[in-house]
């Protein structure tokens, strides 16, 4: 599977390349505050199959917290890429919204840290939900 996208203004573009790894969506605390109050969708794709088509995004990780997530954002517009994470070394967790095709997410395999999750937030039915984390 080949999958492009870019952040809003378009400055940062990427392509992905491989089979999907986990398709996910998050509720946690630190996804509220990045998305602006939802759920965080992603795709984990192979690192090894991604590279930046287009300008160079800005990393910002948490020091404060363990396992801190690495997220790679647009300079200029400030949309979110992806995040790199700790618990699944080797995978970039692509932003579902900066996908040309969201589409091409399908929906989520599982549904994590519903322990966090808001009364707004919808779970889709049928779809695993984990209070963490699994495994």
């Amino acid at each position: 599977m080949k999958l492009t996208g870019h952040c809003y203004c378009g400055d940062v573009q990427y392509e992905a390349n491989g089979d999907p790894v986990l398709k996910v969506q998050c509720c946690c605390r630190e996804c509220q505050y990045t998305s602006g109050g939802g759920p965080n969708y992603t795709i984990g794709m192979p690192e090894g199959g991604f590279q930046y088509t287009a300008g160079k995004p800005r990393e910002f990780k948490r020091t404060d917290i363990d396992n801190g997530i690495t997220r790679e954002f647009c300079p200029r517009c400030g949309s979110q890429i992806l995040a790199r994470a700790p618990a699944v070394p080797g995978v970039v967790l692509l932003k579902v919204g900066t996908l040309d095709n969201p589409a091409d997410f399908g929906q989520p395999e599982m549904v994590i840290f519903t322990v966090d999750k808001q009364g707004f937030h919808h779970i889709p039915e049928g779809v695993p939900a984990f209070e963490h984390a699994p495994g």
